[in-house]
């Protein structure tokens, strides 16, 4: 059983940078697996990156590969989701989702979900 909590959503113009976190309650957080995912208005949920216990080797959406980047302090309990070059169509609700696997896949299912932060990017 594990909470999560996103933050760091907001606006920004095209091009900018956003950095998302998600904080996890409880301990043993580094026995799951993570990722984020996001939701635009009248659009399916997308996989967006994941990462594994350790750290090493996210994975990402081909349409955010080069752009974002994930990583995780265990120490802290604390998941991000750094982005730049931002482009309108990164906007969407972005939701932070967890595992307690050692496996990471675009197509995985996730036990635990997180409400959602806002990213919003103007053109």
């Amino acid at each position: 059983q594990v909470q999560l909590v996103e933050s760091g959503g907001g606006l920004v113009q095209a091009g900018g940078s956003l950095r998302l976190s998600c904080t996890a309650s409880g301990s043993s957080f580094n026995s799951y697996s993570v990722a984020w995912l996001r939701q635009a208005p009248e659009k399916e949920r997308e996989f967006v990156a994941a990462i594994s216990r350790s750290g090493g080797n996210p994975i990402y959406a081909v349409s955010v590969n080069g752009r974002f980047t994930m990583s995780r302090d265990n120490a802290k309990n604390t998941v991000y989701l750094q982005m730049n070059s931002l482009k309108p169509e990164d906007t969407a609700v972005y939701y932070c989702a967890a595992i307690r696997n050692r496996y990471i896949s675009a197509d995985q299912r996730y036990n635990y979900w997180g409400r959602g932060t806002q990213v919003t990017v103007s053109s």
